[in-house]
């Protein structure tokens, strides 16, 4: 699995819907891979915070601000 493979594949991975064998080789590769570990844990932590300050605003998690929509879409575009 190539670091722009684990990108395509990270949301379906944190959501538990991917094949096991997929999950397994994703696995694998972050055991391997230093900078998807961290980039995992910064998505991770990108979805966390997201979460909760769409909460605190308006007590939907649906409700994201358009700016940090644009920010988390830049920086994926830039970490691709």
């Amino acid at each position: 699995m190539t670091c722009q493979e684990m990108i395509d594949f990270l949301a379906d991975y944190l959501e538990g819907e991917l094949p096991e064998s997929q999950s397994h080789t994703l696995d694998q590769h972050l055991a391997l891979c230093p900078e998807c570990e961290a980039y995992l844990q910064s998505y991770r932590s990108t979805i966390d915070l997201s979460t909760l300050v769409c909460r605190d605003r308006e007590g939907h998690p649906e409700a994201m601000p358009e700016d940090l929509v644009q920010a988390i879409l830049e920086a994926r575009r830039l970490a691709g």
